[in-house]
Parts: structure tokens; C-alpha cells; sequence
């Protein structure tokens, strides 16, 4: 019996989030067609450890902020044009781009302009029901599906003219790190006052978020330890932030203990008292784990010259999913450290504000759940697309 040819997968991934999402459904496609997977494009460690050789470093495209790609306008300008050509020259049998819209989503313009038979699916869809609603209609000439990680984003992709969509859920619904972390956060703990407290530092996985953020943390841990409090920091990270991340702590009065493996940093949710975060894709995976946590957020200056035009009424992942204010958020002006601290000192004690914080945690795991694991949900509407590309 003949062997099928591998499937040829072009995928653009640059955030660390997005590479995970990429090797989910790079392995579901390989259980589900138990075919070979070829890879082209732009990936991480996740991705590489599937064949993936990326065109260049995912790193580049994972900028925060307006004045990071307005700096980089130029070097970016070439990268979309070169990863557009090595994917039409692949002639893969689906693009794949996943979250950062600015760059992907014009890689994903130009391949369709240069051969409009390859199917284009987008995971993760822009924020378009928090800013520039525009962009929906502006997608779907080129962008033949969008998968959602959000309850509520397909119904505003429909009514805002856009691209058809598929709610996945997200794949920490059922990742085995966050459920072991979940598992440990539901076990009896003493909130007794005059214990050592576990504190969780996420200052983000960008360069410009963790540059903006990190002092502030700094200072919120100094307020902590000044009214009496007894702390363990642990200060998860990823390796392209690590050596910053080094050299901030190397200041403070207390170093946090740094975490880079991937299965000591879901241990170190299971042991955490309270979280102090950058906005972003980290809080729920917080929230999923039933971790109580405050967000904080720094825009850069070009960023907060349009937060007018911002519409959405929470940047906070848990929040918007529930529809309700359950995690606390500090922006700008408004991260003060000496506040941040004492919210945290209500999250480490047995109040109802860290009730509030849990029971709202427990109504996302609801309202995320789904029958199978996204990466399988986003296989099959990938493989959907294949198919009918070889039917026409």
C-alpha cells in the first residue's frame, strides 16, 4: 500500500504563546491523519522540536507596542516579504499564521495575493471587538477562517463582516501543567498570617513589557518585605527574556528565584500564594490554575497617544470572559507599587476579595470548556481547508 505524502504546513508564529498553539495542532494533525508533518515558516523551541528549521528568529516579530514596530518598520517590511515568498515558494498545502496581526496577517496578505489557491487560517483573532473593528472586514479577503480562543469572538467576527470563525477554547483547558497546578491550588492551605508568603512574578515575555514592569515589581516586593511580610519569590520566565530578567532582579533587596523549565514553573503555580503579572495571555493560564493575581500593564509612548481609540472595557483575559471584574488591573500611571502591595496582602489572606478571585476563576473554567482539546478542534478546521482545496 502506497504512503501518503506528508502534509506540508507553512505556519508563522513569533510570541511564545503562539509557537505552543503551533506544535498543538502540528500534533494533532500528525495523530489524526497519522501522516508525516513537514514545517515552513517561523517558530520556537516548540515548533523546532516538531522539524521546524525557522526563515529567521521568531524573536523579531514579537514586538509590544506601537514605537517597537514603528521603529522597526523597516526590517519588518523585509521580513514579511521574505516569509511570504518561502512560504508561496513551499506550495504548502495550508498557512497557518498565529496571533502578532501586524506581521502575520500581512505575510498572510501577500500569499494570497501571490497564489490564492493555498488555504489561510488565522489563530487567535485580533482584538477587533476591543479597537479598530475595521480590521474584521478587512480580513476576509485573505484570510479564508479564523479559530477564536474567546467564547464571545465568533459572534463579533460575524457582526462586524468578517472572516468565519470556529471557537477552539484554548489549549490550557486542558494542558496537564496547568491542571496539576489547578490540582494543587485546590488543596487544603494555611492562610495564617505569619507564615512565608509564595509570591509569583510574571513581568511578561516581550523585552518592552518586562523593561517597563520590572522596577515597579521590584519596588512592590521592597513595600511587602517593609510591612513585615515574609516572602519566596519565583519568577517564571522563557530563555529570550532570561538575561534581562538577570540583571533587573540582580538589584532588589530579595532576588526571586528564577524559573526557566517549563514543568517547575506549572510547580511553582501550584505553590503560589498570589501573582503579580504583565497583562496577557499569562493570566489565564493564572486563572486556570485558580491562582489569585493582579495585572498590571505600562504602555509605551506611542501606544498611549491612541488609547482613545481603546474601547474594551478590561485588558484582563478572565475578565472579559466571565463579563464581570474579577482580577484587579494597574495601567500606567496607575502601577504604584506601594497599592499593588497591599492588594496582594488582601489576595495572600483568607478575604473575600481572594474568594471573589476564586469563585470568578471557577466560572471561566465553565465558559471555556469544550468537548476535545483545542489543538484538535483547530486540526480539524485546518484539514477542513485542505480538503477543500483538493476538491475544487
Amino acid at each position: 500500500m502506497a504512503v501518503e505524502k506528508p502534509l506540508r504546513i507553512a505556519i508563522v508564529a513569533g510570541e511564545e504563546s503562539g509557537d505552543l498553539l503551533g506544535a498543538d495542532i502540528v500534533q494533532a494533525l500528525k495523530r489524526m491523519t497519522g501522516r508525516e508533518v513537514k514545517l515552513v515558516g517561523i517558530g520556537g523551541r516548540h515548533l523546532q522540536a516538531l522539524g521546524m528549521v525557522p526563515l529567521f528568529d521568531g524573536g523579531e516579530i514579537a514586538l509590544m507596542g506601537l514605537s517597537a514596530i514603528l521603529r522597526d518598520l523597516p526590517r519588518l517590511m523585509r521580513r514579511i516579504s521574505q516569509t511570504a515568498s518561502a512560504v508561496v515558494g513551499e506550495r504548502p498545502d495550508c498557512l497557518i499564521t498565529i496571533d502578532s496581526p501586524d506581521f502575520s496577517l500581512r505575510v498572510a496578505k501577500k500569499v494570497r495575493a501571490a497564489d490564492p489557491a493555498i488555504p489561510i487560517v488565522h489563530y487567535v483573532c485580533p482584538s477587533v471587538w476591543a479597537w479598530r473593528p475595521g480590521r474584521a472586514l478587512a480580513m476576509k479577503p485573505y484570510v479564508d477562517h479564523i479559530l477564536c480562543i474567546l467564547p464571545f469572538e465568533v459572534k463579533e467576527l460575524s457582526r462586524l463582516g468578517g472572516p468565519s470563525g470556529t471557537y477552539v477554547g484554548h489549549r490550557l483547558t486542558h494542558d496537564p501543567g496547568v491542571l496539576a497546578a489547578a490540582k494543587a491550588q485546590g488543596l487544603p492551605r494555611d492562610l495564617a498570617g505569619d507564615r512565608v508568603k509564595t509570591l509569583l512574578l510574571l513581568p511578561g515575555s516581550r523585552r518592552g513589557e518586562v523593561q517597563r514592569l520590572i522596577g515597579s515589581f521590584g519596588e512592590t516586593v521592597a513595600v511587602l518585605r517593609a510591612r513585615g511580610h515574609s516572602l519566596r519569590l519565583l519568577l517564571p520566565t522563557v530563555p529570550h527574556v532570561a538575561d534581562l530578567v538577570k540583571t533587573s532582579v540582580a538589584r532588589w533587596d530579595q532576588e526571586p528565584e528564577i524559573i526557566l523549565d517549563p514543568e517547575r514553573k506549572w510547580q511553582a503555580f501550584g505553590k503560589a500564594d498570589a501573582a503579580l503579572i504583565a497583562s496577557g495571555t499569562v493570566s489565564l493560564e493564572l486563572a486556570l490554575s485558580g491562582v489569585p493575581m493582579i495585572s498590571c500593564y505600562k504602555f509605551d509612548p506611542v501606544m498611549r497617544m491612541v488609547q482613545s481609540l481603546i474601547t474594551v472595557w478590561s485588558a484582563a483575559l478572565p475578565n472579559l470572559i466571565a463579563d464581570r471584574p474579577i482580577v484587579p488591573e494597574g495601567y500606567n500611571q496607575y502601577v504604584r507599587p506601594r497599592y499593588l502591595a497591599r492588594q496582594l496582602e488582601a489576595l495572600f489572606s483568607d478575604t473575600a476579595y481572594r474568594t471573589w478571585q476564586k469563585d470568578g476563576f471557577a466560572e471561566v473554567a465553565r465558559r471555556m470548556a469544550t468537548d476535545k482539546p483545542s489543538g484538535d478542534i483547530a486540526a480539524d478546521v485546518v484539514l477542513r481547508h485542505i480538503k477543500l482545496r483538493h476538491s475544487n
